[in-house]
């Protein structure tokens, strides 16, 4: 009951969080932060606009010269006192992630933040061991490859995991010596904002993060087209991340990183070692955070010999998902994020119904919690690949189910797809696995397992899932431009 207790003394901060400081939106506008779990009001928060972002570009801009001055050994220990910050902190952050997002809290514990933890010393241990570069040239010249900072770097983050995807581009981003501009989705905004709370806390100096919580036709619309932001790096829809890129057209051609979802395969071979192993990753990969995860497995393609026994499989391991209250530490799936989404994911479930998907299973729906936000898992077979439950990001807890009859079948059927973010093969045979890996069109192949992960291994995807990467050394690399100089002697 720990967690329960904690709620009773829990206090939300609601500001934005400009050089160092909390302070109001410049409209005094604010906007209802609510809890899915009960669809209960939290807080009201503070709500940026184009006014709220200027400023907070103005002291981003202003902090720029003289953090990106800091020897790579200061950033590094200002990125460690943040994380040892963040660990003594852990149980709060993980009750606001759960509230505000509807995720079950041992999740967010166990996984959430930790991971933000670990990224960040990630961050501040490589900084300093990221050389600059000393061309080949001719004896009478020098030319050196320097990796400069960006400047001011707009991160703009989802609602399915604020602080960990916050730390994902916060972390290079700093290290690299630039300054942020962060602002989260208007679902989920708290984490970011006691991210920068704590960023102070821990001594970074101001204006280095600066959050500003609103609406994406507002604040985030802002950010995209500010002329003195120098890059843009996005996790979230691919409406939205098209409209950054048309905001760095209008505005100053800024770099701008995408992560845009996906609709990634597992793909089962009947010469798999252990089915009942690939059974339980195929219910994790659309069960886990009740399905909102860009990289979700929400297509599992089966070879005909194996099919039924192998669904049968599915369902079990399905079964052990069943909804319950985000603050008990039992629960694996919690809320959906907003009564708009649910309902978004039930008419996805509807069509699937009315294109004539086989509706296998469909749990229960009721609500854990009277008012929040809940539905249970729910697969269908004998999808086709033009099918929409084929074709959308569904982002919740549905799978679809498509059989096939040999390897080229699965090949074709797994990049019958406009996305490319991520997809897992199943099977014993080493030569298989190889070529499935080298011809799907996807920035991550997982083999014999499925979201394995490491802050060391880049995370992004092919087309229209985006071109950005987060995490692994190439983030810093996204996070900084090469200056050449060349002296003739």
């Amino acid at each position: 009951m720990g967690f329960y207790n904690m709620l009773k003394d829990m206090c939300f901060s609601s500001h934005l969080w400009i050089s160092g400081r909390a302070c109001e939106a410049v409209s005094g506008k604010q906007f209802d932060c609510l809890s899915p779990r009960d669809g209960k009001l939290l807080v009201r928060v503070a709500e940026g606009d184009e006014d709220d972002i200027g400023v907070a570009v103005k002291a981003a801009r202003a902090a720029s010269g003289s953090w990106a001055r800091q020897s790579p050994k200061q950033r590094r220990r200002y990125l460690l006192q943040l994380a040892d910050i963040i660990e003594s902190h852990q149980d709060e952050l993980a009750l606001l992630e759960s509230l505000d997002t509807g995720k079950p809290i041992t999740h967010a514990k166990r996984d959430d933040i930790p991971l933000s933890i670990n990224c960040l010393r990630f961050y501040a241990e490589a900084i300093d061991k990221h050389y600059d570069e000393i061309a080949p040239t001719a004896s009478d010249v020098l030319a050196t490859i320097r990796r400069e900072p960006l400047g001011v770097v707009g991160a703009v983050v989802p609602w399915n995991f604020p602080l960990m995807i916050a730390c994902w581009k916060v972390a290079p981003a700093l290290a690299a010596g630039n300054t942020v501009v962060l602002k989260p989705a208007e679902q989920s905004p708290l984490t970011a904002i006691r991210l920068a709370e704590l960023a102070t806390a821990a001594g970074l100096p101001d204006g280095v993060i600066n959050v500003v919580p609103g609406y994406g036709e507002t604040a985030g619309a802002a950010l995209g087209r500010h002329p003195d932001v120098d890059a843009i790096s996005f996790t979230g829809s691919g409406p939205v991340g098209r409209l950054f890129l048309s905001y760095a057209a209008e505005s100053n051609m800024k770099a701008v990183f995408l992560e845009c979802g996906g609709k990634s395969p597992q793909i089962v071979f009947d010469d798999a070692d252990d089915l009942d192993k690939a059974a339980q990753a195929v219910a994790q990969g659309i069960c886990y955070n009740q399905g909102q995860v860009c990289s979700a497995g929400s297509r599992l393609l089966v070879q005909h010999s194996i099919a039924d026994e192998f669904i049968d499989r599915v369902l079990s391991h399905v079964d052990a998902w069943s909804l319950g209250d985000p603050l008990d530490p039992a629960t694996r799936m919690g809320a959906l994020i907003e009564s708009k989404h649910l309902e978004r994911v039930q008419r996805f479930i509807d069509i699937g119904r009315e294109e004539g998907a086989t509706l296998i299973s469909e749990g229960k729906r009721h609500s854990p919690c009277e008012g929040g936000f809940y539905l249970p898992s729910t697969i269908f077979d004998h999808v086709q690949k033009d099918m929409t439950l084929a074709q959308e990001e569904i982002f919740g807890p549905v799978l679809a189910v498509t059989r096939f009859k040999d390897e080229a079948e699965a090949l074709e059927l797994a990049n019958a797809t406009r996305f490319g973010l991520a997809a897992a093969v199943w099977t014993s045979s080493l030569s298989r696995a190889h070529r499935i890996s080298r011809d799907i069109k996807a920035g991550t192949v997982w083999v014999n397992n499925y979201d394995g992960s490491d802050i060391t291994v880049p995370f992004g995807g092919f087309g229209e899932s985006g071109n950005g990467r987060d995490k692994s050394l190439h983030a810093l690399d996204k996070m900084s431009q090469l200056k050449s100089t060349w002296i003739q002697f």
